[in-house]
């Protein structure tokens, strides 16, 4: 009988183990939020900026660049310019071109002095050529896996870190959606490269996007990075208001969670959405629909045919009937695969970042997202959604009911499978 105790353990830890990566956050949004102020509202930005997340800072650029073409000089370039640090934190970092290009540049500026230190999610970096970690670790670049496979944190490995954040002296900040892969190359040009947005910063947020490589790096190697080479004093690069949340299981996420429904929930004309992966949970699709009885129009724009992950996109499709029939506009993009995240709110609100519309990014990855406060910015933005809708179909009610029974018994498979997706 003692193997089958020994079994019993085994299989009792195994359960155990399971169930800690499935966990989410004790507290947890459980009520609608309801509208009381508009975005405009200088208590909607009071709110943001004391009740939920870090203070809102004047005097911030944001440049916005469109697909690999753009993103990837610039991102570049900056690391080149580099004179004292740079840190980066990333999901995907693959092998590659682009991969090779980014290792090599890193290297250079480590053996001219420069203090570079690179995150890498041990999950989204597992396609990563281990020539060039060998390349970045002998120039000096301060590597460190997030989460790698040991026996002390299988409860943990559900939760990865999906940040997207590269500081340069402390001065210039780049986040948005782009992984480091070759999909990301080029400019959505056909199927095989994919449609992409990334932003980069000048300007007092800055500090909290170092801060925020700072939380990853902290809880990694056990290490804080300050000193005027992490954290100079920054001057006014613009006059663009702005703030980065950040969101992890371990704290925090819930409060991105909360932002985005309380947006939804401060919306009084129109809320343009563009997501690469939308499974929505009760709340966010409560919070749309309130919004359509306001009178806010609100366009989704989602991947088409073209996605990395049918199972995301079936569960996706399962929650779009009650939506599409409060009347939000649903559209699929057409080229490529579109990875972009991104929220437009009245003309008044840009949120940018890592963070995806479901249950995983809410609740269970580690996100940072920019909020900017600026008309202009919002203009552009929306001129960069519309675009994006031009190239892509809107998705009707009849669509929805008429999909094939295959597909609607597929829903029903992964859709319990929702939050880990």
């Amino acid at each position: 009988m003692t193997w089958v105790i020994v079994v019993t353990i085994v299989l009792t830890i195994l359960v155990v183990v399971l169930a800690m990566n499935f966990a989410t956050p004790e507290k947890k949004v459980e009520k609608k939020v309801e509208h009381r102020h508009a975005v405009s509202d200088p208590q909607f930005r009071r709110e943001m900026s004391v009740l939920l997340g870090p203070s809102i800072l004047a005097g911030n650029h944001i440049e916005d660049f469109q697909n690999g073409d753009q993103i990837f000089p610039a991102m570049l370039e900056a690391i080149r310019g580099a004179r004292r640090t740079i840190t980066m934190e990333t999901y995907i970092y693959w092998s590659g071109e682009i991969g090779k290009e980014f290792a090599e540049a890193l290297s250079a500026r480590a053996r001219d002095g420069v203090a570079v230190h690179l995150v890498v999610d041990w999950v989204g970096s597992i396609k990563m050529d281990e020539q060039l970690l060998s390349l970045m670790e002998d120039a000096g670049v301060r590597v460190e896996r997030y989460r790698p496979l040991h026996w002390y944190n299988l409860g943990r490995m559900n939760n990865r870190t999906h940040r997207k954040l590269l500081v340069v002296d402390g001065r210039i900040g780049f986040t948005g959606g782009v992984g480091i892969a070759d999909q990301w190359t080029g400019h959505a040009q056909d199927p095989d490269h994919w449609r992409e947005s990334h932003f980069r910063i000048g300007g007092p947020a800055v500090a909290q996007m170092q801060s925020a490589f700072n939380d990853n790096w902290i809880k990694t190697t056990g290490e804080l990075l300050n000193g005027p080479e992490y954290f100079p004093e920054l001057e006014r690069a613009g006059d663009m208001d702005a703030h980065l949340f950040i969101a992890s299981p371990a704290g925090g996420s819930e409060s991105m969670h909360l932002m985005y429904l309380s947006a939804i929930a401060a919306a009084t004309r129109s809320i343009d959405l563009s997501a690469a992966y939308f499974v929505p949970d009760e709340l966010i699709a409560d919070a749309l629909l309130a919004a359509r009885r306001r009178g806010v129009r609100v366009r989704v724009l989602l991947p088409g045919e073209h996605i990395d992950s049918d199972t995301v996109k079936l569960s996706s499709k399962a929650s779009w009937g009650p939506l599409l029939e409060g009347g939000v506009e649903i559209h699929e993009y057409q080229p490529t695969m579109t990875h972009v995240k991104l929220l437009v709110v009245d003309g008044e609100l840009v949120s940018v970042g890592s963070t995806n519309f479901d249950i995983r990014s809410f609740r269970l990855n580690d996100e940072a997202s920019l909020n900017v406060y600026d008309r202009d910015f919002a203009a552009k933005m929306t001129a960069v959604f519309e675009d994006d809708l031009g190239r892509a179909k809107q998705y009707s009610l009849a669509m929805w009911a008429n999909r094939p029974l295959s597909e609607k018994f597929a829903e029903k498979v992964v859709r319990p499978l929702r939050s880990q997706l």
